[in-house]
């Protein structure tokens, strides 16, 4: 019989707190060797090193409250939960909608003999609103899924997808920012002059810049290819979706697929949170329903 990776993804219930409290571990690893043992003393030493290092502790602090602010909007916002006795409306079940990733464990078509695409999911014993996927780690149907997080013990989709996003900009920029400042440091330890502080402080600071620097590019390649995702309005599920599908009915236009994440208020776009003017004119920030292209043919999709 052949292996199931997605029964093997239910472990990952199991991981719960453990993920946040290593996530809240590097934070402190980081937070002691740049603020508490390099540039917090040198606020005493005076003149231009002591503006120098305020200038870096408000900022390194500014881009850890939003890092977190996002990271916490993630982990606490469901991602959309499709509403108890949901059905399609009439003009939706008539235009349909061709998923390629129906199966066991996405859901799969629900038979019917009025509408051959009406989508169906036998594990929720439910219809699946457009963009909608099966879960197998949280046992749920998620709206507009992207992917189970493990990092954020969540899944993410239609309602905390800008959250995500947020949270890889906020932590590029600021694991960047301190594999900047903690470089000089790690130089450091492989010259022959005196490195003051004591074994403890240097080998924090050592790991500090390795785990930042480890973080820092490995977050730049997400970043960048949801970055493209955003900008194709594809989740990292209906990627695979339109290798199959030679067009896409939710291509609006890169700005207009960014305002669907990210809401038209630019006041908003840099932090975890909508207008409330957004929320009341952009129906598909609910997860639910989503504007395609005018001109689109669904027998070709």
């Amino acid at each position: 019989m052949a292996w199931n990776v997605f029964k093997f993804c239910t472990a990952l219930r199991g991981l719960g707190s453990i993920m946040i409290l290593l996530v809240l571990g590097i934070v402190g690893v980081t937070y002691y060797a740049v603020v508490w043992t390099n540039y917090g003393p040198a606020l005493l030493d005076g003149g231009l090193d002591s503006v120098a290092a305020l200038v870096v502790i408000l900022l390194f602090h500014f881009l850890l409250g939003m890092l977190l602010w996002s990271y916490f909007s993630v982990v606490f916002t469901d991602p959309g939960v499709v509403p108890t006795n949901w059905r399609p409306d009439s003009d939706e079940e008539q235009q349909g909608e061709c998923d390629p990733l129906n199966s066991l464990e996405f859901g799969g078509l629900q038979p019917d003999s009025s509408n051959q695409r009406t989508r169906f999911c036998r594990k929720c014993n439910q219809h699946k609103p457009p963009r909608c996927h099966h879960c197998s780690v949280c046992g749920r149907c998620v709206l507009k899924m992207d992917h189970h997080c493990v990092w954020v013990v969540n899944c993410v989709g239609a309602l905390n997808y800008k959250y995500f996003l947020l949270f890889l900009f906020y932590t590029f920029l600021e694991t960047t920012l301190v594999t900047l400042l903690l470089m000089p440091h790690f130089i450091a330890f492989f010259s022959e002059e005196e490195i003051p502080g004591t074994p403890s402080t240097l080998a924090t600071t050592f790991l500090a810049f390795v785990l930042n620097l480890a973080f820092a590019l490995s977050v730049m390649g997400f970043l960048i290819m949801h970055i493209s995702l955003v900008a194709g309005n594809t989740t990292t599920i209906e990627a695979y979706e339109k290798k199959a599908s030679p067009k896409w009915p939710y291509d609006l236009g890169r700005m207009k697929n960014f305002e669907q994440v990210f809401g038209v208020d630019k006041k908003y776009w840099l932090i975890p949170a909508y207008s409330e003017e957004d929320l009341r004119r952009m129906p598909e920030l609910q997860g639910l329903k989503y504007p395609s292209k005018p001109d689109f043919d669904s027998q070709d999709f």
